[in-house]
């Protein structure tokens, strides 16, 4: 059975272009409640643990020095089927390919700026919000 529950954050480069409002509009709009919400800023090492997954890969430098460049909305989002839904909400990771319609394709710049992050399994919704969020601040 598929979970409730997604992380997703916006990216610096969708905070400084004033879509924060425009993009939780989108989320809730399409039906999840928000359970958890939070404006912060990652430091180098929460970035670096964040994305571990990828530390073997080229581009993971620019990737931690883009998402610690300012803040971002981290938020817990709950729905039937949350994670699955979620990726179709938010589209393809280049906006490029995004369908229209979605996240990606209205706000992103780039496949490196591509304003939202959303969770990839229930597995991992788990963990990021963990990571963002203590027990208490989930509702």
């Amino acid at each position: 059975m598929a979970g409730k529950r997604t992380f997703t954050m916006i990216k610096p480069d969708a905070v400084e272009a004033g879509h924060i409002g425009a993009i939780l509009e989108q989320i809730t709009a399409s039906g999840f409640k928000i359970v958890a919400l939070k404006m912060t800023q990652m430091a180098t090492a929460d970035a670096q643990e964040f994305y571990a997954v990828h530390n073997e890969r080229p581009f993971f430098g620019e990737l931690v020095e883009f998402m610690t460049r300012g803040p971002i909305v981290a938020a817990v989002l709950e729905k039937e089927n949350a994670v699955e839904d979620f990726r179709a909400l938010i589209g393809a990771t280049n906006p490029e390919d995004a369908a229209d319609g979605t996240i990606r394709k209205k706000y992103a710049k780039s496949v490196g700026e591509n304003a939202v992050h959303g969770s990839d399994s229930d597995e991992n919704a788990k963990i990021e919000a963990s990571f963002h969020f203590a027990g208490r601040e989930m509702f």
